[in-house]
C-alpha cells in the first residue's frame, strides 16, 4: 500500500516541486500564464472531458455528492464562525471551494487512471460553478450573473453539455484539438501551486494550521454524509474521500483580494494548507484505497 500511494504522488509532488524551484530562482510573473490556464487550457480540458462523457441519470448521485461536498462545510462553518468570532466571509469559502483543478483532476488521474478523468472534470465543473457563483455571491453586493457567463469554463462547460445532451457529434479535428490544449491545463496548475507556495510566511502558520485542521473536519462530515446517503460505485466513492477533503482552492486568495476580505489570512490558509497536503494527501489516500 505505501508503495502504491509514493508511487500516485510522486508525479504530482515532483510537478509541484519543479514549481517551487522555477518560482524561487527564476521568479517568474504567473498571473499572465494563469490567466491563459483558465481562459484556454482549462475550458478546453472541460469541454473535450465533459462532450464525450456519458451523461444519464446515473451522473445525479456524483453531481449530488459534489454539491453536498461544497454545500455542507459552509453550513457548519456558519455556527462556528458565531462561537469563534471568525469573519465568516473569510474563513468560510476555502472549507467549501476546494482544490478541486490543479490538485485533484492529476490526482484522480494518477490514481485510478484515465477511466476517472470525466469524473474528476464533472466534479471541478461543479466547484468551479458553484465558486463563481455561490462563492461571488456571498463576497460580493451585486448580482455575479453577468460575470458567470462571460467565464470561458462556464461558456465550455455549457456547450459540451449541450452537444452532449443532444447527441450531436462533434467534428474530431476540433475535438483532438481541444483535447491536445486541456493536455497542458494539470501541468500548468501545479507548476503554478508550486510557485505559490514561495509565499509562505512562518507568521501565518496558525492561521494554515487551523484551516487545514477545519478543513479535515468539515471534509469528514461531508463524506460521512456521502457515504450513508449517496449510492455511489466503489471508484467515485474513493474519489469522494479525497475531494470532500482536499485543501483549499488558490481562487479563494484572488477573491479575497479583489474584494478586500483579509486577504492576508486567506493567503495563509490556501498556502499552508496545500502545504501541509504532503502529510494529509497520502493518509487521505490510503484510507480512500482501502474501501
Amino acid at each position: 500500500m505505501f508503495q502504491q500511494v509514493v508511487g500516485i504522488l510522486f508525479p504530482v509532488f515532483a510537478l509541484i516541486a519543479v514549481g517551487f524551484s522555477v518560482g524561487r530562482w527564476l521568479k517568474p510573473d504567473f498571473r499572465p500564464i494563469n490567466r491563459i490556464n483558465m481562459d484556454a487550457f482549462t475550458p478546453a480540458l472541460v469541454f473535450s472531458s465533459l462532450v464525450a462523457m456519458p451523461l444519464d441519470t446515473e451522473q445525479v448521485p456524483l453531481l449530488s455528492a459534489a454539491a453536498i461536498a461544497v454545500l455542507l462545510p459552509g453550513i457548519l462553518m456558519f455556527p462556528v464562525c458565531k462561537l469563534t468570532k471568525l469573519n465568516y466571509k473569510a474563513w468560510a469559502p476555502p472549507h467549501m471551494f476546494r482544490n478541486s483543478g490543479n490538485l485533484a483532476i492529476p490526482l484522480f488521474t494518477y490514481t485510478f487512471g484515465d477511466s476517472a478523468l470525466g469524473s474528476a472534470v464533472l466534479l471541478f465543473v461543479v466547484s468551479a460553478c458553484l465558486h463563481i457563483s455561490l462563492g461571488l455571491a456571498l463576497l460580493s453586493e451585486g448580482n455575479p450573473f453577468k460575470q458567470i457567463v462571460k467565464m470561458p469554463i462556464f461558456i465550455a462547460a455549457s456547450l459540451a453539455l449541450i452537444l452532449n445532451v443532444s447527441d450531436i457529434g462533434v467534428w474530431t479535428p476540433l475535438y483532438e484539438a481541444t483535447s491536445l490544449l486541456g493536455q497542458a491545463a494539470v501541468p500548468v496548475m501545479l507548476l503554478s501551486l508550486g510557485a505559490q507556495m514561495c509565499n509562505l510566511r512562518l507568521s501565518g502558520i496558525k492561521v494554515g494550521i487551523l484551516c487545514t485542521l477545519q478543513s479535515l473536519a468539515t471534509g469528514a462530515a461531508a463524506f460521512m454524509v456521502i457515504y450513508l446517503f449517496i449510492p455511489l460505485p466503489p471508484m467515485q466513492l474513493q474519489m469522494m474521500v479525497l475531494f470532500t477533503m482536499l485543501p483549499p482552492a488558490v481562487m479563494n486568495y484572488l477573491f479575497a483580494e479583489r474584494f478586500q476580505i483579509e486577504p492576508t489570512k486567506v493567503a495563509s490558509m490556501v498556502l499552508f494548507s496545500n502545504f501541509f497536503s504532503v502529510l494529509t494527501l497520502p493518509m487521505l489516500l490510503g484510507f480512500a484505497l482501502s474501501l
